[in-house]
C-alpha cells in the first residue's frame, strides 16, 4: 500500500462516521487447524483484526467487504454480522489509545482529528469463512504483515480483539447447529475424513465417524464423485463436492440437528 495512504486517510476523515468501526475475523483451515487472519501493527509487538471505518454514503455491510477485498484480495466471501462491542473502556484496553497515537505521530493533523481518532468507537464484529490457499494476504498502512495464527495460539492482540475472535468462534460453532459449513472453507473437492476434521477442529472434540456421515449425508448437500483420493497409507476414500444449490437452500431454510 502507498507510504502516502495514512495522509490520505487523514485527508478523508471526515467522509467517515464517527464513533463507528467495523472489525473482521476472517477465518480459514489449513492442515487440520482453524486460523484467523491478523495485522502486525508498526513499531508495535501487537496485532490486530483487519477493520475499518464506514463511510457515510456507505451501506454498513459494505465496510467489511472493502476490508476483505483489501485483506484478501477476494470478493464474493462468506460474511456475517455476529455481534457489537461498545464497551465504554474499549479506547484504553490493551493500551489502544497508545497505539494509535504512535500509528499517527508523524502526521500533521489536529488535535481534532486525535479526539476523532481517540473518541470511545463502538465496532460491529463480522466474520468471514475463506479457503486459505486463495487468500493472498495484504498489510494496511498501519501494519506491517499480514498472517495468519491458529486459534489456539493468538499472539498479543488489541484492545478487545481477543474477545472478538472468541465471540466470533461461539457464534460459529452455534450456527452448526442450524446451517451447513464447509463450502467457504474447503477446496471443492474433499473427503468425509476432510470434512470432519473441520467440524472437529470448529467443534473443538472428536465425532463418531459412522454418526458424523450419516448426519452430513442426511443434509442431501453433498454430491460423491466417482473420483478416490489416492496416495495414503489407508483404503482411499472417494471424493465430495458440495451441491450449491442444495447448500444456499440449507443455509436460507436451516438444518435441524444439533452437535
Amino acid at each position: 500500500m502507498p507510504e502516502n495512504h495514512n495522509s490520505e486517510f487523514i485527508k478523508n476523515i471526515s467522509s467517515y462516521m464517527p464513533g463507528i468501526s467495523v472489525d473482521v475475523a476472517i477465518f480459514g483451515f489449513h492442515e487440520n487447524e482453524l486460523k484467523v487472519l491478523l495485522l502486525e501493527l508498526k513499531d508495535q509487538k501487537t496485532w490486530a483484526l483487519p477493520g475499518g471505518f464506514v463511510k457515510k454514503d456507505e451501506f454498513l455491510e459494505e465496510a467489511p467487504k472493502r476490508v476483505l477485498k483489501e485483506r484478501t484480495g477476494l470478493t464474493g466471501i462468506f460474511l456475517e454480522q455476529f455481534h457489537v462491542f461498545g464497551d465504554p473502556e474499549r479506547t484504553r484496553l490493551n493500551n489502544r489509545a497508545t497505539l494509535l497515537n504512535r500509528q499517527f505521530e508523524h502526521d500533521e493533523t489536529s488535535s481534532e482529528i486525535h479526539k476523532w481518532l481517540l473518541d470511545r468507537f463502538i465496532t460491529i464484529g463480522f466474520y468471514a469463512l475463506v479457503e486459505y490457499t486463495q487468500v493472498d494476504p495484504q498489510a494496511d498502512f498501519s501494519s506491517v504483515s499480514c498472517k495468519w495464527f491458529d486459534v489456539n495460539e493468538l499472539p498479543s492482540l488489541m484492545s478487545d480483539h481477543r474477545q472478538i475472535i472468541e465471540q466470533a468462534l461461539k457464534t460459529i460453532r452455534l450456527h452448526l447447529n442450524f446451517q451447513p459449513i464447509g463450502m467457504n472453507l474447503l477446496p471443492s473437492t474433499f473427503t468425509m475424513p476432510e470434512l470432519q476434521r473441520l467440524y472437529e477442529t470448529i467443534l473443538g472434540m472428536k465425532l463418531d465417524r459412522r454418526n458424523f456421515q450419516r448426519r452430513i449425508i442426511s443434509y442431501n448437500i453433498l454430491t460423491r464423485l466417482e473420483e478416490k483420493r489416492t496416495g495414503g497409507a489407508f483404503k482411499a476414500p472417494f471424493l465430495y463436492k458440495f451441491d450449491e444449490l442444495r447448500y444456499e437452500q440449507a443455509l436460507l431454510n436451516g438444518l435441524k440437528d444439533v452437535w
